[in-house]
């Protein structure tokens, strides 16, 4: 849960940063919290699919089906690899 108790937020707003790349364990709790917490600053979260995991594979594809469907973009790895390159690459 990256928001609660973090000074998180302040320090994104302080840096002018719109956008989050989350992982974690798990997906069902740390992630899916950090994620809809995001949304809620107003955030454009990114979750990588597969840098996350939970206690089975159901609940797992099951969250990022959710997720994905209500709160964020769920990409790959080599997705997530790819944007941070171009955003590094633009300035």
């Amino acid at each position: 849960m990256g928001f609660f108790g973090t000074s998180l937020a302040s320090y994104l707003a302080a840096n002018r940063i719109d956008t989050l790349v989350i992982t974690g364990v798990s997906t069902s709790g740390c992630v899916r919290a950090t994620t809809l917490d995001a949304c809620q600053h107003g955030y454009l979260p990114f979750v990588v699919g597969d840098a996350c995991g939970d206690r089975t594979e159901v609940i797992q594809q099951g969250n990022l089906y959710d997720l994905q469907a209500k709160y964020a973009e769920v990409i790959s790895c080599e997705k997530a690899e790819e944007l941070l390159r171009a955003s590094s690459e633009q300035g």
